[in-house]
């Protein structure tokens, strides 16, 4: 199955090694936690790598620095360069201020403030933050273009073997931190650095892992690539999941991971969005999207995993807090509890209070509403936002609409509908 001559030719166990050494001083040695809630609902033993503990609150410093320190005073006299949704932008910012090299940071516009706020704070003076564009894909861009245009020197986020030898060191530390072998290891991919770092040091060290890669549904950029047998580009991604949302994985990481992953799995951000409350609510920890991921994908392992032992790379905790609202909705309508409808009300006196008193169950609750009463017509349509307890209540509802002549479209069905209106 795996072809090891293929993985050595761009890194090399030797590499990760060097690169743990380089690093030891640098980096925080991020715990390996047994997970007692998780263990006990799959039936097995589930250890998390806390790399959301990690001195940028990511496993990005970790290729970062280690490529950053490979470079010679030639390549760095004019300064570096980066594109970034954020984590590999920390670790870019951490690296040039503990090197003293000056960097240019490339990223969308719609990064999270709280990230932004991160690189600047990692970097100071050492770095100057550029936002352009929606997405990494138009940041790097840009970036690559400030490369040739200053003749600086381009840290790329995950294409780079230096950058995957950094990343592996995680897997030297789970390694050397466990007492007992390890049957399965879940990984975000989003570019493929993190599982090709960490693959390669398993196959050389755990070749009985079964090495598991977690990606979101709406940017399954490494899946359509291994499906495809090349490197394709997606026309279009859907951004949540920011730390693991690229249009294109790079060329060394579609070369490693094809030789080193047992199974790849889209997860949706529904999901996601539900594991990230979870683990604030059960463990208090704080997770952001591409963070979860693995986790989110246990469910759809539950029966392969039991009685196993388990790990989860929690590859980050950058999370803004002002996203919260929307990972809430996401998670209500992926479990079902959340709708959305619209609904043509009779133009009378007491037609909201019929809705109210005869159509909505006991424990239904009204999120959201917006009606405009117009005189001249006989009904009129009204966005109401409907969170019910139980995913079954939602049939009970539509029944008592239907049966009390209330007219509605599901706006939860309709795509178009959905992103126009919520």
């Amino acid at each position: 199955m795996t072809n090891l001559t293929k993985v050595e030719a761009f890194v090399q166990v030797e590499d990760i090694l060097k690169a743990h050494q380089s690093l030891k001083d640098v980096v925080t040695h991020t715990p390996l936690e047994f997970n007692q809630r998780l263990s006990e609902k799959y039936g097995c033993r589930v250890y998390l790598k806390r790399e959301d503990l990690q001195v940028v609150r990511s496993f990005k410093i970790r290729g970062a620095y280690n490529k950053m320190k490979h470079l010679t005073p030639e390549e760095t006299k004019n300064g570096v360069v980066c594109a970034s949704a954020g984590n590999h932008a920390q670790g870019v910012a951490f690296s040039c201020r503990a090197l003293k090299v000056h960097g240019k940071i490339f990223m969308p516009s719609t990064t999270p403030k709280q990230k932004i706020s991160q690189v600047e704070l990692h970097g100071r003076e050492y770095i100057e933050i550029v936002l352009t564009g929606d997405t990494f894909d138009d940041a790097y861009k840009k970036a690559l273009e400030c490369t040739e245009k200053e003749n600086r020197t381009f840290i790329h986020p995950f294409d780079d073997k230096d950058v995957i030898a950094g990343q592996g060191t995680i897997a030297v530390e789970i390694l050397n931190d466990s007492d007992e072998p390890i049957d399965f290891l879940f990984a975000a991919i989003g570019g493929g650095g993190l599982m090709s770092g960490i693959g390669t040091y398993f196959q050389s060290v755990s070749p009985e892992t079964k090495l598991i890669g977690t990606e979101p549904s709406g940017a399954p950029a490494m899946a359509k690539s291994l499906e495809k047998g090349e490197v394709v580009e997606l026309d279009e991604i859907e951004k949540f999941v920011d730390g693991a949302a690229v249009q294109r994985v790079g060329n060394q990481t579609f070369s490693i991971c094809r030789t080193i992953l047992d199974d790849l799995l889209l997860v949706p951000e529904g999901k996601i969005c539900t594991t990230i409350l979870n683990l604030y609510n059960e463990n208090a920890i704080v997770a952001e999207p591409a963070g979860a991921l693995p986790i989110a994908a246990l469910d759809f392992y539950k029966d392969q995993i039991k009685g196993k032992n388990v790990v989860c790379i929690l590859s980050g905790g950058n999370n803004d807090i002002e996203r919260m609202q929307e990972i809430k909705e996401r998670s209500l309508i992926y479990e079902g509890l959340q709708h959305y409808f619209i609904v043509n009300f009779p133009q009378r006196a007491g037609a909201l209070r019929e809705f109210l008193d005869e159509v909505l169950g006991p424990t239904d609750d009204i999120t959201r509403f917006e009606y405009t009463k117009k005189n001249n017509k006989d009904s009129g349509p009204a966005l109401v936002g409907i969170e019910v307890k139980h995913r079954e209540d939602y049939r009970g509802l539509v029944e008592r609409m239907k049966k009390k002549g209330f007219p509605f479209t599901e706006v939860n069905k309709d795509s178009n509908l959905f992103n126009l209106l919520i």
